[in-house]
C-alpha cells in the first residue's frame, strides 16, 4: 500500500463488531487507517465508536445485515459516498453449525451460506469498482475448515470451501488490476462465534463444541492478518494445529480425516 502503509486509507470489515473483526479494525486502526465496521449489532458498534475516540482512531460503526444483498449495497455506498473510495475490505463476518449432517435441516444451510458466503459476495460486488480504481487489497477470513475437512460442520465447511474458491479464482481475474486477494485460515480461536453456533433444527445449539489444541486469540490472528497484508501475502495458514491440520491433509488426506473424526467425534452425538 506504498510507504505510508494503511494510513488515512479506508478499510471496511464486515462482522467488525466483536472477535476477529475486532481486533482487525483496532489493529488496522493503531496503523492509522480510517476503519468502518460492519455488523447488526448497534449498541456493540456504538461502544467501539466510543473506545476508539479515547484512543483517538478513526472508527466507525455502520449498521448492515450482510446476509440481505440490498443493505450490503447501501452500507459500500455510504462509505463511499463519506470517504470516496475503500481500499480494503475485509470479508470477515460469519455464522457456524454444529451437528451431523442427516439429522441437520436444510434450512441451516442455507441461512450459512448466505451469512458466510453470499455476504462476502454481495460486500465484494458493491465495493469492487472502487477497489480497482484504488488497486486495493481483498482479505477473507475463512478458516482451515476451507482447505480440510471438518467432522459435525458440513455447512460451515461448505461455506469456507465456497469461500476458497470463489476468492482465488477471483484473485486470477483481477491480476493485472493491481488489486490483491489474501487468504487467511485460522484454526479455534477464542471468539463468540461458537456460543452463537446453530443447532441441526436452526437454534442456538446447546451441545458442547469439540476442538483440538489451545485457542488462539482474536488479537493474535489479527496482527498475523495486519502483517500479511503488509507483505501482500496470499495465503495465510494459522495457529499450531490449523497448520499441522493443513499439512497433514494435504500430505496424507486418509490418515488425516481418520484422525480428525476420532478427536471430533462428539460433535456427532446428541
Amino acid at each position: 500500500m506504498g510507504k505510508k502503509g494503511f494510513r488515512d486509507k479506508c478499510v471496511v470489515i464486515t462482522g467488525g463488531a466483536s472477535g476477529i473483526g475486532l481486533a482487525v479494525g483496532r489493529r488496522f486502526g493503531r496503523a492509522g487507517a480510517r476503519v468502518v465496521l460492519l455488523d447488526q449489532d448497534v449498541s456493540a458498534l456504538e461502544a467501539v465508536e466510543k473506545e476508539a475516540r479515547t484512543a483517538e482512531m478513526d472508527v466507525w460503526g455502520l449498521a448492515c445485515d450482510i446476509s440481505e444483498e440490498e443493505a450490503c449495497t447501501a452500507a459500500v455506498e455510504t462509505v463511499l459516498n463519506r470517504y470516496g473510495g475503500i481500499d480494503v475490505l475485509v470479508n470477515n463476518a460469519g455464522i457456524t453449525q454444529r451437528g451431523a449432517f442427516v439429522d441437520t435441516q436444510v434450512q441451516v444451510f442455507e441461512r450459512v451460506m448466505r451469512v458466510n458466503f453470499f455476504g462476502s459476495v454481495y460486500c465484494t460486488k458493491a465495493a469492487i469498482h472502487s477497489l480497482i480504481q484504488r488497486k486495493g487489497m481483498i482479505i477473507v477470513n475463512e478458516s482451515v475448515a476451507a482447505l480440510t475437512p471438518l467432522l459435525g460442520r458440513t455447512g460451515y465447511s461448505a461455506s469456507k470451501h465456497a469461500l476458497h474458491g470463489l476468492f482465488t479464482s477471483l484473485r486470477t481475474e483481477l491480476g493485472e488490476t493491481g488489486v490483491h486477494v489474501m487468504i487467511a485460515c485460522p484454526g479455534f480461536v477464542r471468539t463468540n462465534l461458537q456460543a452463537r453456533a446453530l443447532g441441526c433444527n436452526g437454534n442456538i445449539t446447546t451441545h458442547p463444541q469439540s476442538s483440538v489444541g489451545a485457542h488462539d486469540t482474536p488479537e493474535s490472528v489479527a496482527e498475523a492478518i495486519y502483517q500479511g497484508a503488509c507483505k501482500r501475502k496470499r495465503l495465510l495458514v494459522l495457529t499450531r494445529v490449523g497448520k499441522l491440520s493443513y499439512w497433514i491433509h494435504r500430505m496424507a488426506p486418509g490418515v488425516y480425516e481418520r484422525i480428525m473424526a476420532r478427536q471430533l467425534k462428539s460433535e456427532l452425538a446428541g
